[in-house]
């Protein structure tokens, strides 16, 4: 069984001693050091590379959200903070952490918090098993050749379109749409073949119904239940569901 290397933060003795206290029976977790202020704490992340934080929010000098800034939130722990103050519970949240112990607190809703962190570290750990396993595929699988034209029968005449050329796709049927400026054609494929055979460098699936050319995008807008509005430049408005919106991020940058 892999442990779960625990690091407790806290500048109150008798607070880290609690939390120890509470650890001691959980066979799972192995404490493997425990620092009394935030500075303490930047160097113990930086050489211990824990798997789980109990965070104190407010401690003299350089507090739990400034250990956050200094190692970076891309790069910590999964965090738990630890406070006698419920006034910083919603900025713990928005800074990823997975849960707020508010002092006192007892042994129940201490089990529900690691509870949350064991399913939370087996979430994180399976994510990152499955990108070294995609990486692994990825690097020994050679890239399927893309597109980068079309031949598109339409009324007779035969039209050689260049894919950079298309400003977005929708579903038809069994066909798709292409949109080029003002111009539209039917070409006969279905929208994941099409999605896979496109460039995703320039292209993303922003909806089960339709694929971008990210080049053309210039806003997003808010729109309704998570959902943005993508705003192409010749002023279409397409609607970028919330399935398909990290993908996006991912291509044009974080919303």
């Amino acid at each position: 069984m892999n442990k779960i290397r625990t690091l407790v933060i806290d500048d109150e003795p008798m607070a880290r001693v609690r939390l120890l206290t509470l650890l001691q029976g959980e066979t799972d977790i192995e404490v493997i050091a425990e620092c009394a202020d935030g500075a303490e704490a930047v160097t113990a992340i930086q050489l211990h590379t824990p798997d789980l934080v109990f965070l104190d929010v407010h401690m003299p000098a350089l507090d739990g959200f400034g250990v956050i800034q200094q190692i970076g939130p891309d790069q910590m722990p999964i965090v738990i903070f630890v406070s006698a103050y419920d006034e910083y519970a919603l900025r713990a949240f928005e800074v990823h952490a997975i849960d707020y112990l508010l002092k006192p607190f007892g042994r129940d809703r201490f089990q529900k918090t690691l509870q949350h962190a064991r399913a939370s570290l087996d979430r994180r750990r399976a994510g990152d098993l499955g990108r070294r396993l995609l990486a692994l595929v990825n690097d020994v699988r050679p890239e399927p050749p893309r597109l980068d034209r079309l031949v598109v029968k339409s009324g007779g005449r035969v039209h050689f379109l260049r894919t950079d050329e298309i400003d977005w796709i929708e579903a038809a049927g069994n066909y798709v749409r292409l949109h080029l400026g003002e111009e539209s054609h039917l070409f006969r494929e279905t929208m994941n073949h099409m999605e896979q055979r496109l460039d995703t460098r320039r292209f993303s699936r922003i909806h089960r119904s339709r694929i971008v050319n990210t080049e053309r995008i210039k806003e997003l807008q808010p729109w309704f239940n998570g959902d943005y509005l993508v705003v192409l430049r010749n002023g279409t408005k397409l609607t970028l569901s919330r399935g398909y919106r990290d993908k996006l991020q991912g291509q044009i940058g974080r919303l």
